[in-house]
């Protein structure tokens, strides 16, 4: 039997407020295809910005670079920070809403040894995919799947996962930013080998 899912979302799962969103997109899966492999996580840590939210993108209005958050759910909405990382979210809500989940940390299943190439900072497996950057420098997502269907698309995709019964979710503030700090819409696997090491960590 298969350890992840090959069921894609429906659109309706991404058009709802975004922290139900971010709270159950965990489980699920990213499909990441290049050439002859296919590469896929398991969503272990999550983060939500809406455009009420200071740390959002969205916040002060449309530009150039976050008008993906303002249209359709379910699309990839990928950014530069820092001058050295891409990081990768999924647009939730309406048109108009600029919304949006950040996948924070995926549990490697399936086309390890590439993402290990890919990544060769990475010591272990549980060092791998444990940050918005690291996952996206391990599948190999840029600027490029910035607009990508993520629900039609064959390149890049999510398909449907649920937590074991075991598996409790976390919820604390989020991690790396200066404004919006009180509001708590982190959430993440509880005891999660995988989850980013950033604070807060419980």
């Amino acid at each position: 039997m298969s350890r992840f899912s090959e069921k894609k979302f429906e659109r309706s799962f991404f058009e709802r407020e975004v922290t139900l969103v971010g709270r159950e997109l965990l489980g699920a899966y990213v499909h990441r295809r290049l050439g002859d492999t296919e590469l896929i996580g398991r969503i272990v840590e999550t983060e939500a910005y809406h455009h009420s939210d200071p740390a959002s993108h969205s916040y002060r209005g449309m530009t150039e670079r976050n008008k993906i958050m303002f249209g359709e759910a379910g699309f990839a909405y990928v950014y530069f920070t820092y001058g050295m990382h891409y990081c990768a979210n999924v647009v939730t809500g309406f048109i108009g809403g600029a919304e949006a989940i950040l996948l924070r940390a995926l549990e490697p299943i399936n086309g390890i040894e590439e993402m290990l190439q890919r990544r060769k900072k990475a010591r272990t497996e549980k060092d791998l995919l444990s940050g918005p950057g690291k996952l996206c420098e391990a599948f190999g997502i840029t600027r490029d799947q910035n607009g990508t269907d993520l629900i039609t698309s064959d390149d890049l995709f999510l398909t449907t996962g649920k937590l074991t019964k075991a598996e409790k979710v976390g919820v604390t503030t989020r991690v790396g930013i200066t404004v919006g700090v009180e509001k708590e819409w982190r959430f993440f696997i509880k005891n999660n080998p995988f989850v980013s090491k950033g604070k807060p960590s419980v």
